[in-house]
């Protein structure tokens, strides 16, 4: 072979190799973009919600980094007469590739905990209840939501040394997750997960056909 023929293959090699790499920068910057509009509608449904509510306080809070390549998170408190009755976390997850269970390339994780009293917990329906209300919300603001998943559990908290005197307190605990469409502005799903919220709270604007749990123990704000 020919010293010209060797650097013009060595030439050719490295313009592929430049358009490779311009490709792979195209498609991190796309996928930047892709995630900095989603974060926008999904920071945008929080604050609209922010300012019609002041039974639910909301505040950034660190997202999980191995999850998904891209991810942002929010948490919430919900209140009645000030006293804390009520927290969620709500994260956004972004692979540009997608997961697996995953219908799409984002998915939404939400967590809610609230405290209810012994009789509440002791309820057989809970689960069916609790599960409930998410599935009602997310029809009511984002009915075309898919692949739902998730758990609920009761809680029992007991105290000991110091807090030992403390009464034990039942809680509600709510995990779940969901493939929004890739097009719906993220918001919608914000607003569903405050109905549970206020839902699980006993507060009221919850979406239509869910029942409230009696608040159990309380913390005060």
């Amino acid at each position: 072979m020919r010293l010209a023929d060797s650097a013009a293959g060595a030439g050719q090699d490295a313009t592929t190799a430049g358009q490779n790499a311009a490709a792979e920068d195209e498609t991190a910057v796309s996928g930047d973009t892709v995630f900095q509009i989603a974060v926008a509608g999904f920071e945008a449904g929080r604050d609209a919600l922010a300012q019609v509510r002041d039974d639910i306080t909301f505040e950034d809070c660190p997202a999980p980094r191995r999850l998904a390549p891209y991810a942002a998170a929010m948490a919430a408190t919900a209140y009645r007469d000030g006293t804390e009755v009520a927290t969620g976390r709500l994260v956004l997850l972004y692979d540009p590739d997608g997961q697996q269970d995953w219908t799409g390339v984002f998915r939404l994780v939400a967590y809610v905990h609230a405290d209810v009293d012994p009789e509440m917990a002791a309820d057989p329906l809970l689960g069916e209840v609790g599960w409930s209300w998410l599935t009602d919300a997310l029809s009511l603001h984002a009915p075309e939501y898919t692949a739902p998943s998730g758990t609920v559990t009761r809680v029992i908290t007991e105290g000991f040394g110091a807090k030992e005197d403390e009464p034990p307190l039942t809680g509600f605990e709510l995990r779940a997750s969901w493939s929004p469409p890739e097009d719906i502005d993220l918001g919608a799903n914000v607003a569903a997960w405050c109905d549970l919220l206020a839902a699980a709270a006993g507060l009221p604007a919850q979406p239509p056909g869910t029942r409230a749990l009696r608040p159990g123990g309380k913390r005060h704000r």
